[in-house]
């Protein structure tokens, strides 16, 4: 069994991957079309969610913000322009990278304290920080969706209560 906080980010790699299998199944301009929304297309949502993965992947492993900082604009340039199954590759990697973070972590309750570049010194937990990737996952995915049905498609459910039924076997 999984610790809750391993559970969390696996429910969080599922939904990414959910997500990204609908979007497989509609027409491929629906991915880059523009709408009016938080960000400018799912494409762009979904880099920005990328962007914030490698970002607190590397806080997470305690890298120093002198070292992360230079590599944004790299994770940025990434992003842009690629196409579905692109994305669907970088973030494939990232959630292994992420796995072998958590693997060798051998105590996801363990204090840290990072620095934000707005808000300075915070106080927290590894698993903290892990809720949080999760929780920003999710909700971006919601603009996704939002996004969609304003181009006339349904989402797809990635809430954490059918990741729980999809583990025990359940089918919606």
């Amino acid at each position: 069994m999984l610790s809750h906080p391993h559970q969390l980010y696996e429910y969080h790699v599922w939904a990414n991957d959910r997500l990204l299998a609908h979007l497989k199944q509609l027409p491929e301009e629906v991915f880059h079309a523009e709408v009016t929304s938080v960000f400018p297309s799912v494409s762009q949502t979904f880099g920005h969610i990328y962007l914030y993965e490698q970002l607190y992947k590397s806080v997470l492993a305690e890298v120093p913000n002198e070292d992360i900082y230079p590599k944004i604009p790299g994770w940025t340039k990434e992003v842009q322009g690629i196409s579905l199954d692109q994305m669907r590759k970088l973030f494939d990697d990232v959630a292994e990278q992420f796995r072998d973070l958590l693997r060798c972590t051998t105590d996801p309750e363990k204090a840290m304290s990072i620095w934000h570049p707005h808000y300075g010194r915070i106080d927290t937990f590894f698993s903290e920080i892990l809720r949080h990737v999760v929780n920003h996952g999710t909700y971006h995915r919601g603009h996704v969706t939002a996004m969609l049905r304003q181009q006339g498609y349904a989402g797809v459910p990635t809430d954490y209560m059918f990741y729980l039924l999809e583990r025990q076997g359940c089918h919606q």
